[in-house]
């Protein structure tokens, strides 16, 4: 059990080692690629519900 909680801490102090070297985003670079995000879904959702509007439609067109 000691092995393994040693091996632990290794790894956690490794990953903020890792952390230091990170360059994080701002704030406004950060709400600039949200809001892309955000259009980007909005778009995708648009163009996916009326594709599945249109298909429903052809389809019960052709079952009648």
């Amino acid at each position: 059990m000691a092995k393994t909680a040693g091996r632990v801490g290794v790894f956690v102090r490794g990953v903020i080692e890792e952390l230091k070297q990170v360059t994080w985003p701002t704030r406004e670079e950060l709400l600039g690629s949200a809001l892309v995000v955000f259009v980007g879904v909005a778009l995708l959702g648009a163009f996916i519900g009326t594709c599945d509007v249109l298909l429903s439609q052809a389809a019960r067109a052709l079952l009648r």
